[in-house]
């Protein structure tokens, strides 16, 4: 353990800060989930009801990738290979529904 008191500020922020960005990431996860859960609902039944319901959660996760990398929670390559993720796996089944239709 620390003894000299700037040492234990220092650890005492280092520990502030990993807690705040633990909730970003743990966020971030989150929000990508739940866009990938509505892109398979869409996929499965393809609907303007649904595709709204995946356009919101896409523009939520985006919103909170954008914060977390402008807050340098994240690196801004490790968010927009994020936001390409969340984008190719609308892709793969909207370009299938416009085949099928």
């Amino acid at each position: 353990m620390a003894n000299i008191k700037s040492a234990i500020k220092r650890v005492q922020i280092a520990e502030r800060n990993r807690l705040h960005n633990k909730s970003y990431k743990s966020a971030v996860k989150t929000l990508m989930k739940k866009y990938f859960a509505a892109v398979a609902d869409y996929a499965a039944n393809p609907s303007p009801e649904l595709m709204q319901e995946v356009q919101s959660s896409m523009a939520s996760a985006y919103s909170k990738i954008d914060k977390a990398v402008k807050r340098g929670v994240l690196h801004p390559n490790n968010g927009a290979r994020k936001k390409s993720r969340l984008a190719k796996a609308l892709k793969k089944y909207d370009k299938s529904q416009s085949a099928a239709s």
